[in-house]
């Protein structure tokens, strides 16, 4: 197995505008989301090694906050981690594999957590 690191930014508090229901639509809903790239790694991180040699982590962060197309109603909570997704994908050759972990805030009653993760491998 070749080796790996992993990235990652969570608990973005994202306001998205998504859901199926009457009372979902039309306005944003807040959720909490925690995006990981996986990337090829290099051989080995010196103490002097370059930002080029990883990636950086508001690339992360921008995909699950201003790359989300404004105006643009997701039904899906799916369908706004696979928008994250792709536009990590096309960001960076070297991001090998996408999780998206998506909490509906709204949905909360007693401090549960409902929502989603979307893993996306690189085809």
């Amino acid at each position: 197995m070749a080796e790996s690191l992993t990235l990652e930014v969570a608990d973005l508090e994202v306001d998205v505008l998504t859901g199926i229901y009457s009372e979902e639509t039309g306005k944003p809903q807040p959720l909490r989301i925690t995006v990981a790239v996986r990337l090829r790694a290099a051989e080995h991180y010196a103490p002097d090694t370059p930002l080029s040699a990883s990636k950086n982590y508001m690339d992360l962060k921008f995909s699950a906050s201003e790359a989300l197309t404004t105006g643009v109603h997701f039904k899906l909570v799916e369908a706004v981690a696979e928008h994250i997704c792709e536009t990590l994908f096309l960001q960076d050759d070297r991001v090998e594999a996408v999780s998206v972990k998506i909490i509906k805030l709204a949905l909360s009653e007693a401090d549960e957590k409902i929502g989603i993760t979307l893993v996306r491998e690189r085809r």
